[in-house]
């Protein structure tokens, strides 16, 4: 979602009012708990003026860290303890490297409303060793069992309206979206190399989940001082439909939320230096295709970044993620940061 901030050193709290507010709005990709957390909204602003804008976002995410709780993992662990005991060993997966490449458009006819259309663009590459039973030898482990499989595709088109005015000052503002089914999905993506070739991608992993989902917002957003505001922001996600597939092949992903937090300087209209705290829960997967044992979870990131004016339609931003804390179930893998680079172009 874009939306572009009046960066004229007159601006009002209307005119930034939700440069705050969908930064957290969770971008959820189906990664489990380890998706990109961090939206554009907030550094271009939500109801600052009419017309159209156009953006692109790249968000990086290396996921190359087993963890499990709050702690991070061995692979023997994964093999040896695993989350669904009755298995008698696991999956121990290797790294998951995701580009994420959206373009958004979005339309205001008055500064009331705003619709948004966010085209997303899916490049992944996962590996994994695959599964292995206990005891845990290092040959479960050897670059031989290793199985790798490269995504490149259309993911899950969003379409979001925001409307801003149940009250005058309009810095406080609900939102309603639906997510739609347009990726790959199920057990479409298949592993490329190694001795799972031919087999299908985890369904979490797919370029899409298949469902159409309803996305429900709303934030609030306060003027601290004349160089100083902060905001607060919440967002929920969950599937409501799922396709219609044979007895085994079904997966409904799990429901999402976040709630955030966070200020921004604005001495400067040119160079606007933001940080904030993003929370995010994701109950499980469900499904035959699902993870129940291993897609759930909560996370805490701590996010600063910088807004800067290139010309007067067009800004530049870029902000990294860094998690303080998560609490997973199963074995994840999971980013030791991320990071997220942008353009919005008033039309």
């Amino acid at each position: 979602m874009n939306r572009r901030l009046d960066f004229s050193y007159g601006y009002t709290l209307t005119g930034c009012v939700l440069v705050s507010f969908i930064f957290f709005s969770a971008s959820t990709f189906a990664c489990a708990t380890c998706g990109c957390t961090l939206d554009s909204d907030a550094v271009n602003g939500l109801g600052a003026t009419t017309g159209w804008h156009l953006s692109l976002e790249l968000n990086y995410i290396n996921q190359d860290q087993l963890r499990t709780g709050s702690h991070s993992a061995s692979v023997a662990s994964v093999v040896n303890t695993p989350a669904n005991p009755a298995l008698g060993g696991g999956e121990i997966e290797h790294q998951t490297l995701n580009r994420y490449l959206t373009t958004g458009l979005s339309y205001s006819p008055h500064k009331d409303w705003r619709i948004d259309l966010k085209i997303p663009y899916i490049s992944r590459d996962h590996s994994t060793y695959g599964e292995q039973e206990s005891p845990y030898t290092p040959s479960e482990s050897a670059v031989e069992q290793l199985s790798s499989v490269h995504v490149g595709s259309l993911g899950d088109i969003k379409l979001i309206t925001s409307y801003l005015g149940l009250l005058p000052t309009r810095n406080l503002g609900i939102q309603f979206g639906v997510k739609l089914p347009t990726g790959d999905h199920g057990s479409r993506i298949l592993f490329s190399t190694g001795p799972g070739a031919g087999t299908p991608l985890d369904a979490s992993l797919q370029a899409g989940t298949g469902s159409t989902d309803v996305i429900m917002g709303a934030y609030y957003v306060k003027a601290i001082s004349q160089t100083i505001d902060a905001f607060a922001s919440s967002q929920f996600q969950a599937a409501i439909k799922q396709p219609r597939v044979d007895i085994g092949h079904d997966y409904r992903p799990g429901n999402t939320a976040t709630v955030s937090i966070g200020v921004r300087y604005l001495e400067n209209p040119r160079w606007m230096p933001a940080i904030q705290l993003n929370l995010s829960h994701r109950s499980a997967d469900q499904g035959a295709l699902g993870d129940p044992t291993g897609t759930a979870g909560s996370v805490a990131y701590l996010s600063p970044g910088m807004t800067v004016q290139v010309t007067h339609r067009l800004h530049a931003y870029g902000f990294m993620q860094v998690p303080i804390y998560s609490h997973l179930s199963g074995y994840q893998l999971f980013p030791r940061w991320t990071a997220s680079v942008g353009l919005n172009y008033a039309l």
